[in-house]
């Protein structure tokens, strides 16, 4: 693959190089066209290489990323060499619509156990799925590829439902602990229903067993997995510095959230929203129900966030705590400012492209899937600072 920097380039320069309807991922590259310097953005975009229908990514400690793709491939990919072998062992995905081969996370003791851990959509009985996460250890091969070992599923998304929206299924780790976005799988009621683990954030050990302190432990079943409940299509969990829980979700028609995520919180979709539905039929409104807690951010229009990190890096140092978003519908990256439990927009850079996902490097240089489409490619992006190389 050719690797170029687009220093600072226009909006239309990325739109022209984000590899919609061009060839194949593999295919050589050649370089796009500058139309200018952009001085508005304080980095700058190098496009490393593609993927098909690119969708999460994780950085091992060595350096390399895994990456997943959509339709079911999980790559490992070697930034130095240019070089991408394809991991092995991966269950079948139930790929179609919003479904397929989800998020990938390392375990926090992979040094030494060398467990990573995958969501994807999971097929069931007739016409229905569910998303689901498996464990399993990581084996490397010589050959820069290596395989799923030992897997298994340790959760899946109750009930099993038609449909292939809303699968969210984000992971992340804290405190030892596993936490999943789980989205309403566009049936609206679960998001309230204690009897299924659907619209909600689910606190997990990281075998899949329930801590006895969750919320609503005491319930049994899948309530004793939820950690709060009212959510929509949560794309993107992270934590702070202070160990507080953030999540986006796209809204119904308007109304795209950033919330702070409090134990036992009901966040009241879909009897509130300050979106309404897609048919026309309004919802109401947050401050119509105060005993539902409300998003720190909402917006309208919508960004359509994807992929979020909290920044603690080097590289960006006056963005230092500030969390990033990618934006799908919005071809953005969103840079939000917290203020205890308060947050709000502070930047917008136009990226020319839907941004999927988003990552920190090593070097805190700051990593973006393209989202590429169904069959279409998307770019692997690194942000650096401006003038910096």
């Amino acid at each position: 693959m050719t690797r170029f920097a687009l220093a600072a380039a226009c909006s239309l320069a990325l739109a022209a190089c984000s590899g919609y309807g061009q060839s194949a991922p593999d295919a050589p590259e050649r370089p796009g066209s500058v139309a200018g310097e952009r001085q508005d953005r304080p980095f700058q975009v190098e496009q490393v290489t593609r993927f098909n229908e690119p969708w999460a990514m994780t950085f091992l400690p060595d350096g390399r990323l895994l990456v997943t793709e959509k339709p079911g491939r999980l790559l490992m990919y070697d930034i130095d060499r240019d070089l991408s072998g394809e991991i092995t062992g991966v269950p079948a995905v139930a790929y179609g619509g919003q479904g397929g081969l989800g998020d990938v996370v390392l375990h926090p003791g992979f040094d030494g156990n060398q467990l990573v851990y995958i969501s994807y959509a999971e097929a069931g009985e007739g016409d229905t799925a569910g998303a689901a996460v498996a464990r399993a250890r990581l084996v490397l091969d010589g050959s820069g590829g290596g395989s799923l070992q030992d897997i298994e599923v340790i959760w899946r998304q109750v009930p099993k439902v038609t449909g292939q929206g809303h699968y969210a299924h984000r992971i992340a780790f804290h405190d030892g602990m596993l936490w999943i976005s789980s989205g309403d799988r566009q049936k609206f009621d679960p998001s309230q229903d204690m009897q299924s683990n659907m619209g909600k954030i689910v606190r997990l050990h990281d075998d899949g067993s329930i801590p006895a302190d969750n919320p609503f432990a005491d319930q049994g079943g899948v309530a004793a997995q939820v950690w709060s409940l009212g959510h929509r299509n949560p794309l993107g969990i992270a934590f702070d510095a202070q160990g507080r829980l953030w999540n986006h979700e796209m809204g119904p028609k308007g109304g795209d959230e950033l919330n702070l995520v409090v134990r036992g919180e009901n966040y009241g979709y879909p009897i509130v929203s300050n979106g309404d539905h897609y048919d026309g039929r309004p919802i109401p409104n947050h401050d119509t129900r105060p005993e539902f807690r409300a998003p720190a951010i909402t917006w309208t229009p919508v960004i359509s966030p994807a992929g979020f990190v909290i920044y603690d890096g080097d590289a960006f140092p006056h963005w230092q705590g500030s969390g990033l978003i990618g934006g799908l519908s919005s071809q953005s990256l969103v840079r939000v400012e917290f203020d205890g439990e308060s947050a709000r927009e502070a930047e917008r850079f136009d990226m020319g492209t839907r941004i999927r996902e988003v990552e920190q490097g090593p070097d805190g240089s700051i990593w973006l899937l393209e989202d590429g489409g169904r069959g279409a490619s998307g770019h692997l992006l690194k942000l650096t600072p401006a003038g910096k190389g």
